[in-house]
């Protein structure tokens, strides 16, 4: 792991971590979210997400949980992010809007590579739904 330095238009400069596509594990909710916001596509921003979960995943997630959750998946390079244009309807407020990146694919196709392997011939002792 090594880290980048992020410019932001303000001048502030952060340190954010990047991870090789390898070095990410991503826990229930993050796989969650990776595949809401795969699924919505460009109209993935934090309403959606959050309605995805909870119709589609049976999971209510609060609003700072869902923001807390997509900044890990943005720090470990998963998702990006980006600033919609400013909406009369929100007062002048723009929406962030999320993307997977390339390494979120990759952390999602290794997390359902393990997930698959762990599953598989344990249907015998599961029994049928």
């Amino acid at each position: 792991m090594h880290d980048d330095v992020d410019i932001q238009s303000r001048g502030v400069v952060c340190i954010m971590p990047t991870m090789k596509s390898s070095d990410v594990y991503l826990g229930e909710l993050e796989q969650l979210i990776l595949l809401v916001v795969l699924r919505l596509g460009d109209e993935a921003y934090a309403n959606p997400i959050g309605e995805a979960l909870a119709t589609g995943a049976g999971r209510r997630v609060a609003r700072g949980a869902l923001y807390t959750a997509l900044e890990r998946l943005e720090i470990k390079g998963c998702v990006r992010s980006t600033m919609g244009p400013p909406l009369a309807e929100r007062g002048g407020r723009a929406r962030r809007y999320f993307s997977v990146t390339p390494t979120g694919l990759a952390a999602l196709r290794t997390s359902r590579r393990v997930l698959l392997g762990l599953w598989s011939g344990l249907e015998s002792k599961l029994g049928t739904p």
